[in-house]
């Protein structure tokens, strides 16, 4: 018995460590990508959708005007954690033949401060902020000692 416990254990953990989720976004044709917000100063503003998810203090769907661009939906959400690896940040962005994704170096745009780095965002866009692999390890470690606490209390209440 203990074996077989052990052994859905361990799958368990193996399934934990190496899931993977996958994010996309099917754009529809008949609903437009963008919201009228009203004229100002005589020149139309229209909002769009976008997500940021991930390694960010405020996850979520950030209603923006048209013209904004990676660094201020950043800072909308919050900033990145500690734990967000800023050397690879990705965009997926809807296109019609499926989803392009775009790479930005934030670390580098850190210390050269070149605008070039900063993409503007279309509608739909989603940008994901990953961890650090000291993050996924910490996780990891986190999954195992809960794993281990459970283990244990089985063999006190298996030994009664």
């Amino acid at each position: 018995m203990k074996k077989i416990l052990l052994a859905i254990l361990l799958i368990s953990i193996s399934l934990a460590i190496f899931a993977q989720t996958s994010v996309s976004f099917t754009p529809t044709n008949n609903i437009s990508a963008y919201t009228f917000d009203g004229a100002r100063s005589g020149v139309e503003k229209l909002k769009m959708n976008t997500f940021i998810l991930g390694q960010v203090t405020k996850p979520g769907l950030y209603v923006v005007p048209d013209d904004t661009d990676f660094l201020t939906l950043l800072a909308l959400a919050g900033g990145p954690r500690e734990d967000a690896k800023l050397t690879k940040i990705r965009i997926v962005r809807p296109i019609a033949e499926g989803e392009k994704v775009l790479w930005v170096n934030f670390k580098e745009y850190l210390e050269t401060g070149d605008a070039e780095l900063i993409p503007a965002l279309q509608p739909g866009d989603t940008i994901i902020v990953s961890g650090t692999i000291f993050y996924a390890f910490s996780r990891v470690a986190d999954f195992l000692s809960k794993a281990a606490v459970a283990l244990s209390v089985y063999n006190l209440v298996a030994d009664l």
